[in-house]
């Protein structure tokens, strides 16, 4: 899985550049299957805006963006609101997989046996 940290309107030094690659890691927890994560950070003046861009396998993108006047709070809000995406995006494969078959939505009739005949 690669992880892309990019920056707009300044610079951010390389420990908090891993503090947010250690943080961005932590998605697998919850979905294995990622192909790679993209961390935009918007440095302005007052505040700090944080884009997280994830690639599943199967799946489009799945985006969250937020901001907040400390960088990693908004790192933070942001990887909580992905981090939310994934684990519903994992319920549904799961839920998926154990829905009923046409025949027993339909309500055909099911072969019994009965043990006395």
């Amino acid at each position: 899985m690669q992880i892309k940290i990019s920056v707009r309107h300044g610079h951010i030094s390389d420990a908090t550049q891993q503090l947010i690659r250690d943080k961005a890691e932590k998605l697998l927890h919850y979905f294995d299957r990622l192909t790679m994560i993209e961390v935009t950070v918007d440095m302005k003046k007052d505040q700090k805006w944080v884009e997280f861009l994830v690639q599943a396998e199967h799946k489009h993108d799945l985006v969250a963006h937020d901001s907040h006047a400390d960088l990693m709070a908004a790192v933070d809000l942001a990887l909580d609101k992905v981090a939310l995406q994934l684990r519903r995006y994992k319920e549904k494969l799961q839920d998926h997989r154990r829905t009923p078959s046409v025949g027993e939505v339909a309500g055909a009739p099911t072969v019994e046996k009965s043990g006395e005949e």
